[in-house]
Formats: structure tokens, sequence, C-alpha cells
């Protein structure tokens, strides 16, 4: 009796069934599951979120809205830096003033010239003379002081405006300072002439007695 052998396989069998090994391996491959690149609601597939936007779906923020919101609530209101044209006009008007009150001004002397012409009309011709000149000279004198001293002051109320109110400019304040040095002599002036400390009024010559008949 003859053993049996077993068939042998051909060629071409053996490699149709490696080919079709292949191609399943390959289709296994495929099928195995892999990273889900699918875009989910709110996520991207390289961090799990969109630019801004979190894992839950929220808007990134900052805080810097709120923060903002929180100050203008919470905080004081801050005004506009002030443009310094007040400080700059009352430092003008302080040097002006004070000037004003150190050489005189148009008013004093109308006013003087008034308490002139008062001063004749109560006397009349039977004033004596130191009447007339304190009525008639005196009065007119201490006016026109009066008067410079009014200017004096209100150039030293200007000028310690001007330094108090916010200022822009360099010039302000020498000028205002200016004012206030220049208005205190016109006060100091004015007081002098009304208190007649610096020139005092004339005298009359002494009456002469009548000679002996």
């Amino acid at each position: 009796m003859n053993p049996t052998t077993k068939p042998e396989k051909s060629a071409d069998d053996s490699g149709d069934n490696e080919a079709a090994r292949a191609v399943t391996a390959t289709a296994e491959k495929n099928d195995a599951p892999g990273p889900n690149l699918a875009k989910e609601p709110g996520e991207t597939p390289e961090a799990g979120r969109t630019d801004g936007v979190d894992g839950d779906g929220a808007a990134d923020d900052d805080g810097d809205d709120g923060d903002l919101l929180g100050d203008d609530l919470d905080g004081e209101y801050t005004p506009p830096p002030s443009s310094g044209l007040a400080a700059a006009s009352a430092a003008l008007v302080s040097l002006l003033l004070s000037l004003v009150s150190l050489i005189g001004t148009w008013s004093g002397k109308v006013i003087s010239e008034r308490e002139t012409l008062v001063g004749q009309i109560d006397l009349g011709q039977t004033g004596t003379a130191e009447q007339q000149i304190s009525e008639i000279y005196g009065d007119a004198w201490h006016a026109i002081a009066l008067t410079n001293g009014i200017f004096a002051v209100l150039a030293l109320i200007a000028g310690l405006v001007a330094l108090g109110l916010p200022q822009r400019k360099s010039w302000v304040r020498p000028f205002a300072v200016a004012g206030l040095v220049l208005a205190a002599l016109g006060l100091l002036i004015s007081v002098g002439m009304y208190f007649d400390v610096f020139v005092s009024l004339p005298e009359p010559p002494p009456a002469q007695a009548p000679p002996a008949g």
C-alpha cells in the first residue's frame, strides 16, 4: 500500500493567500479606533477648546470689562484737567490792578475833584484857613488814597485766587506773585496817604496880632 502524500500547494495559490491576508490586515487596521477628530461644540482637536471659548462653551473673559464697570460704579468721577485759563486771567488782573493802585485812576481823580467842590460849597467864604485846607485839599487827598487802596485790595484778592487755582502755564505764578507784591506796596502807600503818615497837610501861618494903634 502506497503512502498517501498531501498535495502541494501551487505557487499561485500561496500568492493569492498572502495577498488576501494583507488585504485583511489592512482592513482591520483601518477599522481600529483612532483619535476623535470631530469637533464637538466649543472644542478644537488640539486643546479641546476654541479661541475665546473654554471647554464648557463659555467665552473667555479677562475681566477688563468688569473692571471698567466696577471702577465706574465704585470709584469717584475724575474730572478732566483744567485748562488753567482762570488762573492766568486772575494773575493778569492782579498785576494790572496793582499797577493802577500805584499810579492812580481817572475815577480817583473825579472823586477828588468832587470832594474839593463839596468843601468849597460847605465853607463858602466864612471858613478859616485850617478848615479850607482840611475840607478842600485834605478830603480830596484822602479820597484818592482810599480809591487806590480799594484797587490794591482787589489786586491782592486776585493774586491769591490765581495762586490757588490750577496752573498750566509757567508764567502764571510769577505774574501772580508780582501782582501781590505791587498790590501790597500800593496798599501801604494808600494807607500812609490816608492817615497823613508820609506827608502831612500844609498848615497856615500863624495869625499876626493887629498893630497897636
